[in-house]
């Protein structure tokens, strides 16, 4: 799996298992079919719900955990000092780690301050129970609001991004600043694969449209967390990484609108 090295020093594949919406067994049951297949980056979030499915399913086929990147996140509900220990807590209890490789502000706080919340991931940061932080939905003023104050380098913003919800100014302003965009819901949740310009590029390289969006966000330097319960769709998203898309067809898809 490729990788991009964040500004932690760390490296994060680029393509990952997103799990939004996946719950109980059915939850349990693709993540260790993503582990087999080669997926090494699970995304999740306490406010999933699903953490400790993915802990008892990575425990159940003793995944090699080094070799895995966790992502969880911090819910905006829970961003004062304490309550981001408290939460984090659950977190790796429920999924079943010492640490996670990456831990996010889910969403940004309009009461309380940027500063407080990042002292929290800074103390998590600097116990090595997180080895990077970074943010999730945050504007470019957020961004740069949350450099300034932590300590630790805010390495990723994740936020939905596709071929309709394009964010070029930030996706710009982020990769000046050494902070990785990872693209979230990036097909839509299914929606995309209607587009005929994406089908039309696919038919040229013998792949579905779906993979041209991914591979798109991939040339653009992004990481993607495509969340799928199915085998045949785990699939379909790794099949990213052999071929490439022409800068003439890279450009055809930035103009979908």
């Amino acid at each position: 799996m490729e990788t991009i090295t964040l500004s932690s020093g760390y490296p994060m594949p680029i393509l990952g298992m997103g799990t939004w919406a996946l719950r109980g067994n059915a939850c349990k049951v693709a993540v260790k079919k993503a582990i087999e297949l080669g997926y090494m980056h699970i995304d999740t979030a306490w406010m999933y719900g699903n953490q400790s499915e993915i802990g008892e399913a990575l425990r159940e086929i003793r995944a090699d955990r080094d070799a895995l990147f966790i992502t969880s996140k911090i819910w905006h509900t829970h961003l004062k000092y304490n309550e981001v220990l408290a939460q984090f807590d659950e977190c790796i209890n429920q999924l079943q780690m010492d640490y996670v490789d990456l831990l996010l502000i889910h969403h940004p706080s309009e009461s309380v301050p940027l500063r407080e919340t990042l002292d929290a991931f800074n103390k998590i940061h600097d116990a090595g129970q997180a080895k990077s932080i970074g943010i999730s939905n945050f504007s470019i003023a957020q961004t740069d609001e949350a450099r300034q104050v932590s300590e630790a380098p805010l390495t990723v913003n994740q936020v939905e991004y596709h071929v309709r919800s394009k964010k070029d100014k930030l996706l710009a302003h982020c990769t000046k600043h050494h902070v990785v965009v990872t693209a979230h819901r990036p097909l839509a949740v299914g929606a995309i694969t209607a587009e005929q310009t994406l089908q039309a590029i696919g038919e040229t390289h013998g792949k579905t449209a779906a993979q041209v969006a991914l591979r798109w966000l991939l040339q653009k330097g992004m990481i993607a967390i495509p969340k799928s319960g199915s085998e045949a769709h785990l699939r379909e998203n790794l099949d990213v990484f052999d071929w490439e898309l022409t800068a003439e067809e890279m450009e055809r898809i930035n103009n979908i609108s």
